[in-house]
């Protein structure tokens, strides 16, 4: 758990693992997710897209319940896909590389947090994240996202949302156990002849390094809306630099030897 700027004592990382297979759709983790952090109302009512409500992430939600619906070959001609959707707390992420203030930290739990008291609304962690979590408020521009309830996990307690989910498809728990977990579930399913179940965001040998929120999906990720390799944006800035280094060094070099050759002349 080295190089993750840890914000106190260090813990055993943990995070959550949603199993889609099992979510019935009942948005009671986005309620207990507003209530215990005081989330603003963010009230949309019947979009005519989807029988969803709450339409997506953003900063007045930081759990969204996806309704994804798919024609299939059955008897009824139509499934439907449940996810609940929350910020990925990735091992490499971009937003607090982004943030020029430090209001975007690691706790000590592994977790990412945004202090909404020191962030000054630049929205540069906005662009800096590859799953499109994070969101300003119109209100004052202050940028906010899922904090994994850090206040509750200092208490000794689970996140609002996976104590109030009724069908355990929310589990949350040091993370280890959890891909563990998971991919035992994943070889269950497979036995019952659910062949399209697949983990998404368990592999740390991924550009994010690994999710601290991961999913067991019924089909590809971008059937929920999730891109199938993301990227930390800022992961190439390194890179960059370096470019920049040797162009800027090589345009020096030129400039130099070409008031070199003048003095000659």
């Amino acid at each position: 758990m080295t190089g993750l700027g840890y914000g106190g004592e260090q813990q055993e990382r943990v995070g959550f693992f949603t199993d889609t297979s099992v979510c019935i759709g009942c948005k009671a983790c986005e309620v207990a997710c507003k209530e215990w952090n005081g989330v603003p109302d963010d009230i949309l009512g019947f979009t005519g897209q989807s029988y969803d409500n709450s339409g997506a992430l953003g900063a007045d939600r930081w759990r969204h319940v996806a309704f994804i619906e798919q024609q299939v070959p059955s008897a009824d001609g139509v499934r439907w896909l449940m996810s609940s959707d929350v910020c990925k707390h990735c091992t490499e992420a971009g937003c607090l590389d982004a943030c020029p203030t430090g209001a975007i930290f690691r706790t000590e739990f592994g977790t990412v947090v945004i202090q909404e008291d020191v962030c000054n609304g630049c929205g540069y962690c906005v662009v800096a994240c590859p799953f499109g979590v994070i969101d300003r408020r119109e209100r004052d521009g202050r940028a906010f996202k899922c904090t994994m309830c850090y206040d509750r996990l200092k208490d000794g307690l689970e996140p609002a949302c996976a104590k109030a989910c009724p069908t355990e498809s929310i589990q949350f728990g040091p993370l280890d156990e959890l891909r563990e977990r998971a991919r035992v579930r994943v070889r269950e399913l497979h036995s019952r002849g659910i062949t399209d179940a697949r983990l998404y965001g368990d592999d740390t040998g991924d550009r994010i390094g690994g999710a601290g929120a991961f999913f067991l999906l019924r089909d590809e990720p971008e059937a929920y809306g999730l891109p199938p390799d993301p990227e930390v944006p800022t992961r190439r800035l390194g890179a960059v630099w370096k470019v920049a280094g040797l162009a800027a060094g090589m345009l020096a070099a030129g400039v130099m030897a070409s008031f070199a050759g003048d003095r000659r002349a």
